[in-house]
């Protein structure tokens, strides 16, 4: 082979080189963002008809590193990995928190959400009963950031704790009214904590904490039901970290947030109580009429707002839906309880299995800075409730997204027609190029060949 066919070979071989290499850029940047799933158990608890277990695990098995949470589901299973009922294991509660601890030291940071209460509900997820059938996934581009730099003193690491409150009802008198930790019940008249219950407070988890009993029938024991292990088995769905994916913010409003206003010298400073819970009394004559309906409702807004992302509300037995509203009276999220009708687990008749959830098209719908939004949450009073709650979930995201979600999460075929003209055109400049060159040697090597021993080096 002659010296000019080398050279326009190594010229081309050059060209399919850097294409290629173009091309593996495209497809690793699309393969570092398939979604990655790990399932895993909690330290196990374990129950006997009658008894609540709540209680607080930390450091739990987690994914490590910089990503983007997608989607964090959970329900409580028994040792084989079997779904437990909530009519025989009532989930009271799950909660996901975040924090900073340190590693040589006592050390410890809460991490919190964005919402506005001071003390509570600092959570990143959190569900209950309707566990099973809420969707939590979060769309792309968007994902919530864990991991990455720890902005506080060094020594620091990323911790994550959950918090579990399970009540064994098997063999229960009132199964409803041991969900609903009423303090008559449970013979409950100190917390947790050793703080004396008021009087006015008739029922909620102060008086069903870890430890505490409901009655249950007392041929239970002797039925063959005994103490067992039990597990929540929690799956997280996540991508590693990108600069082009959008954080979305987490903003948790509780129906009783008792907030106030107090001037200082900065100016004014809101000052948010959530208090969790409430109570229902039943409507006159209940019994005849079930189309009875309680309502309670919070003025609130948000320090910045921005596109609503998803949005989700969380309620107990009893509830008729919870409804977020933006100024005017636009509906931004409605969220309504779903009850099972069978026996099954995800399906328990007369328990909240699920809650609906909304996914606006991401830039369609926004809550703007400072704006007035009402919260609404609605429950039948056909019959009293003790310790219900109304909160509602938003995920929020800025306004003006980083990037084309196309490029991170389409498949490979999509990746190529949706990327960038400049990712693929220079390979075309860079084929012109070659090609010129190609035909520039073989002239001058033509040449060469025809003078023979006349030929002169070009200086």
């Amino acid at each position: 082979m002659g010296h000019g066919s080398c050279i326009i070979s190594g010229l081309l071989l050059f060209l399919l080189l850097q294409t290629s290499q173009s091309e593996s850029n495209v497809k690793n940047s699309n393969n570092n963002h398939v979604i990655k799933t790990e399932v895993f158990l909690s330290p196990k608890f374990v129950l006997e008809p009658g008894l609540v277990s709540n209680k607080y695990y930390y450091n739990i098995d987690f994914p490590r590193g910089h990503i983007a949470i997608k989607s964090f589901n959970a329900e409580i299973v028994d040792e084989s990995g079997n779904p437990i009922p909530l009519h025989e294991t009532y989930l009271h509660h799950w909660v996901l928190q975040r924090y900073y601890y340190q590693i040589n030291g006592s050390g410890f940071v809460l991490v919190k959400n964005s919402g506005l209460c001071g003390t509570g509900l600092t959570q990143y997820f959190g569900l209950g009963a309707e566990t099973r059938k809420t969707e939590t996934h979060i769309p792309d581009p968007y994902g919530i950031e864990a991991g990455g730099n720890i902005p506080v003193a060094e020594g620091y690491e990323e911790g994550w704790f959950l918090n579990v409150h399970a009540i064994d009802t098997r063999g229960a008198h009132d199964r409803l009214a041991c969900t609903e930790c009423g303090c008559d019940l449970y013979n409950v008249t100190v917390d947790e904590y050793g703080v004396t219950v008021p009087r006015e407070y008739k029922g909620g988890v102060r008086c069903c904490h870890d430890g505490t009993r409901c009655p249950v029938g007392e041929g239970i024991f002797f039925s063959g039901v005994a103490e067992r292990s039990l597990y929540l088995r929690y799956t997280v769905k996540y991508v590693e970290w990108d600069p082009l994916i959008v954080p979305v913010k987490i903003y948790i409003l509780d129906v009783c947030d008792m907030w106030t206003t107090v001037d200082g010298s900065s100016g004014s400073v809101e000052t948010h109580n959530c208090e969790v819970e409430y109570d229902i009394e039943p409507c006159p004559n209940s019994a005849a009429n079930n189309g009875c309906i309680h309502t309670k409702t919070l003025s609130a807004s948000l320090p910045s707002g921005g596109d609503v992302i998803y949005g989700v509300g969380h309620q107990h037995a009893g509830a008729t839906g919870i409804a977020l509203y933006g100024e005017g009276g636009r509906l931004i999220c409605w969220s309504n309880p779903i009850y099972g009708t069978g026996d099954e687990a995800g399906n328990e008749a007369g328990y909240v299995v699920g809650m609906s959830t909304c996914y606006p098209t991401p830039g369609s719908l926004k809550i703007s800075d400072g704006e007035k939004l009402t919260l609404v949450s609605n429950y039948s009073n056909a019959q009293s409730h003790t310790g219900v709650m109304g909160f509602f979930y938003l995920l929020i995201a800025d306004s003006s997204p980083k990037s084309n979600p196309l490029l991170l999460y389409a498949p490979f075929d999509e990746v190529w027609k949706n990327a960038n003209l400049s990712d693929f055109v220079w390979p075309i400049v860079v084929l012109g190029v070659v090609v010129v060159a190609a035909v520039v040697v073989f002239m001058v090597l033509k040449g060469r060949s025809g003078r023979g021993e006349g030929y002169e080096a070009m200086l």
